[in-house]
């Protein structure tokens, strides 16, 4: 399985590129470009090899419908000044022909019309219901629509290959396809993963235990240390025996994270969980003023909830990790994006710039809140373009849109 390379030549030819371009905006403003940035050295590549580059991808979720609040137009202009060079966008949805107009044309008569080196952006492919449907025929029929605008397929929008969607899956059974640089890099990093130099020290976050159960199960076979913070960590102390007031509590899931306790122990994992908080009386909001304050994560007030870890608990973090070969982080250990709930997550970010070894930033909130808090990327030694599918693929899970690419 090569990248984009082993299309051959690729002057003249029309290449339909699926990137993942699902940035974060207030309104029209894109407060994070980081994938759009991470996407620019494939479309580059093919530009100046004289491709007919038409890019593909999806912002948000929105139902298969078109809605403007999840249009791609600021995304275009963003790509087109990263790029260097003008994009074309699609002001419409992929689906019927006649209503495909981009800048004036129909979407054919506007992929037809690009000269060699030229970038078009179609409109969100999510606007579309074929691209999510369960149903392979529908899928299948809009994926044909998308194979209509090219002459070759590559797969660059790492974000979605564990989706079975038609523009990550069903189009590369339709046209001569492989790999985009993105997808490749990211695979290799993950790879690493897999056979790691130790010691290997994964940080988890985020809210819920239940959106991390099977890498959590699956990482307990191959880390030598687990960091738990974030939203999920209060299921891990209550599962403890402890009172974690009004914090985020999944109740289902005790007994899960008991068995998860119990399993490292007998593995010699150490899983490390916070031994101090920082809680608030109600969850951030605009009406109010933070007001924090510091407790043992053992005696966490009834009225209180957690939202950060707290200093001492960093400070154990930032330790631990100091000692790792191999870390991978996914999840913030708090509500970074208020700063007085941001200093867990800042220390975790700051103790992988140090890691002597390979740190993996694993995408999401987690790549999200590194550049809030002032990060650079090439502080770290990978961010991740993919939280879910990073997760899915060190769960051992297997990835279509990857899988779809070996032949």
């Amino acid at each position: 399985m090569g990248t984009y390379a082993t299309l051959g030549d690729v002057e003249g030819k029309r290449v339909l590129v699926r990137s993942d371009l699902n940035v974060p905006l207030d309104g029209t403003r894109i407060t994070d470009d980081g994938r759009i940035r991470a996407s620019v050295p494939t479309i580059q590549a093919l530009a100046e090899a004289g491709a007919r580059v038409v890019v593909v991808a999806h912002l948000g979720r929105p139902d298969g419908a078109p809605d403007p609040r999840y249009s791609l137009a600021p995304v275009a202009e963003r790509l087109g000044e990263l790029l260097g060079r003008p994009v074309a966008f699609a002001t419409d949805t992929v689906g019927e022909s006649a209503h495909q107009i981009v800048n004036g044309k129909s979407v054919h008569d506007a992929v037809d019309g690009l000269d060699n080196g030229q970038v078009v952006l179609l409109e969100n492919v999510r606007f579309n219901p074929g691209e999510t449907s369960k149903d392979d025929a529908v899928r299948a029929e809009f994926a044909a629509q998308l194979a209509e605008l090219a002459d070759a397929f590559v797969s660059d929008g790492f974000g979605v290959v564990h989706r079975k969607q038609a523009s990550v899956y069903d189009v590369a059974k339709l046209l001569p396809h492989a790999m985009g640089g993105l997808v490749a890099a990211e695979i290799d990093v993950l790879r690493r993963l897999t056979e790691p130099d130790r010691p290997y020290a994964v940080v988890l976050g985020g809210s819920k235990v239940s959106d991390k159960l099977g890498v959590i199960d699956s990482l307990i076979e191959k880390a030598d240390l687990l960091l738990i913070g974030g939203g999920m960590v209060f299921t891990f102390l209550a599962a403890q025996g402890h009172e974690v007031g009004k914090s985020l509590l999944e109740a289902d899931q005790l007994d899960t994270c008991r068995a998860y306790l119990a399993r490292a122990e007998a593995r010699g994992v150490e899983i490390l969980l916070p031994t101090d908080i920082v809680v608030d009386t109600a969850f951030p909001s605009g009406d109010r003023e933070p007001t924090p304050s510091v407790v043992s994560a053992d005696a966490i007030p009834a009225d209180a909830l957690g939202l950060d870890i707290g200093p001492e608990s960093a400070a154990r973090f930032d330790a631990a990790l100091t000692t790792a070969r191999t870390v991978f982080w996914n999840g913030p250990m708090g509500v970074f994006e208020v700063p007085a709930f941001a200093a867990g997550t800042k220390a975790v970010a700051y103790a992988l710039t140090q890691v002597n070894g390979l740190s993996v930033v694993g995408g999401g909130d987690s790549a999200a809140a590194v550049r809030a808090l002032g990060f650079a990327d090439g502080e770290f030694g990978h961010i991740s373009t993919g939280g879910g599918a990073s997760l899915e693929y060190l769960e051992g899970k297997e990835l279509p849109g990857i899988t779809v690419l070996e032949d």
